[in-house]
């Protein structure tokens, strides 16, 4: 009898998980594993919220597995040890994977299927991430795209794929003797308990991952297009930290989005379906760029913003109260401070705060892409890169640089009652709707109604915003003139 060894890495559920179903049509004994690989050394490790995701992805991964009579082997690495000692162990002649696409676990990878091959071993690897996997989508020239409606046009003519059958409802059992680490032997929890936000505010796993695109077709899916840009209400799904760990894959979103117009009585409407769909579409465009220009990882894609004049001097006091959320930008604040407690941000919100911190701080943009990897839940790299590159003006599909969010606009404009941030900065929630977003522009009595002094219960602005702007656009207008 055949053993497959199934290796897990973010494709953390048993649906549509096309390694694991071929594992089973293959029959034989099937083994599911999972490496620890932060000894491999790769460039940007799992931050603190990511691991905190996966710990507790990996024990509903388990709990899945052991229900139907198997059971998850977690070991620790470097990866091709510890692969290559479980085939010893378990006399397996087949591993199954599903790919990643971040340069370094595509190099990785490569050299490890060579290496496993040489020794006998039959290995393949399937998709399980995208709905178009990076090399399957071009312009007529063969070349990649750089901008995202091409692109999502021409993905979208090629249609979308149906997920893969996965026949799970019992699963061969693990021998009792394979000796395996607990997931809390891997040190992924922080050891100063600062996760009570996301513990509030997050269940990780594939049976929630399932009840929240439930939730979010049964209701917000209807108002989408409207209501996506307001951090005050729930109108996206927050389907993005289960997306990134695999806990549901792409195709089945989509699949479950046409199967809902088609049976519900009152479906949501086309505009707001496709809204969404596309939304789905700018993820794969992420990776699809993250696979063409590998670099953009560390280095803006437009090589000009190499050259950039970032803010002068030692700025490390300035980008600390950004990440505090004490700027004294009440939209900015809200949405830091939001981050911090829940590790997530509204994504409206997420390019106010890239923007301010490009632009009206002129604080590189690899800082704040380090920020966010550290503190999101969701932190994916090709999304991450594609998001502080589009802020920041360096990148495929940017933003124009002279686009700059006006904060205070913004926060009248989507969260016009203030909700948003009178939760994240209770401080000024006696403000009145009027100020809200621009507390200086408040008089002293207005301000002492609300129990306001600024400077004391909550900052000054940390810069004007009009004139943080123009130094901005003066600074791009001097990087054209050196290229």
């Amino acid at each position: 009898m055949s053993t497959s060894l199934v290796w897990f890495r973010r494709d953390l559920r048993l649906s549509d998980n096309p390694a694991l179903a071929e594992a089973i049509e293959v029959g034989g004994t099937v083994i599911p594993v999972f490496v620890d690989d932060s000894a491999d050394g790769l460039p940007w490790p799992p931050g603190s919220a990511s691991r905190w995701w996966l710990h507790h992805s990996l024990q509903a991964l388990d709990r899945s597995l052991n229900a139907r009579g198997s059971r998850l082997i977690i070991r620790r690495g470097p990866t091709a040890i510890a692969l290559q000692q479980l085939i010893a162990e378990t006399g397996a002649t087949r591993i199954l994977w599903n790919r990643l696409y971040e340069p370094a676990y595509i190099a990785r990878d490569q050299t490890l299927k060579s290496q496993l091959r040489k020794e006998g071993l039959d290995v393949r690897s399937y998709n399980s991430a995208l709905l178009f996997e990076p090399w399957t989508v071009a312009t007529q020239k063969q070349e990649p795209y750089r901008v995202f409606t091409p692109f999502w046009r021409s993905a979208r003519g090629i249609g979308f794929p149906p997920p893969k059958r996965t026949p799970v409802e019992r699963l061969p059992s693990v021998s009792p003797t394979l000796p395996s680490l607990d997931v809390a032997e891997l040190g992924l929890l922080p050891r100063i308990a600062w996760d009570a936000g996301l513990k509030a505010t997050w269940t990780p796993g594939e049976d929630a991952a399932t009840q929240s695109l439930e939730d979010f077709i049964r209701q917000p899916l209807a108002s989408y297009a409207d209501d996506r840009d307001r951090p005050d209400c729930v109108g996206t799904s927050r389907l993005s930290p289960h997306l990134h760990f695999g806990e549901i894959g792409p195709r089945q979103i989509v699949a479950a989005l046409h199967h809902a117009r088609g049976r519900q009585s009152s479906p949501p409407a086309p505009r707001h379906f496709e809204t969404f769909v596309r939304e789905i579409g700018w993820r794969e465009f992420a990776y699809h760029l993250l696979y063409h220009f590998p670099a953009t990882t560390d280095a803006p894609l437009d090589p000009r913003f190499v050259d950039f004049p970032w803010a002068d001097g030692d700025q490390a006091e300035t980008l600390a109260r950004w990440q505090r959320g004490q700027t004294g930008i009440p939209l900015i604040d809200a949405g830091m401070r939001e981050l911090w407690h829940t590790g997530w941000m509204h994504n409206r919100v997420r390019m106010a705060v890239a923007s301010f911190l490009t632009k009206n701080l002129r604080l590189p943009w690899l800082a704040g892409a380090r920020w966010f990897w550290d503190t999101l839940v969701d932190a994916d790299l090709a999304s991450n890169t594609l998001g502080w590159q589009w802020s920041a003006g360096c990148g495929a599909d940017a933003a124009p640089y002279f686009r700059v969010f006006n904060p205070v606009l913004q926060g009248q404009r989507f969260d016009g009652r203030g909700a948003y941030v009178r939760r994240w900065v209770p401080e000024l929630a006696r403000l009145d709707d009027k100020v809200l977003h621009e507390p200086w522009i408040a008089d002293r009595q207005r301000l002492a109604a609300a129990g306001i002094e600024l400077g004391r219960s909550y900052p000054e602005p940390i810069v004007d915003l009009r004139e943080s702007r123009l130094q901005a656009l003066a600074a791009y207008a001097m990087m054209k003139e050196k290229n």
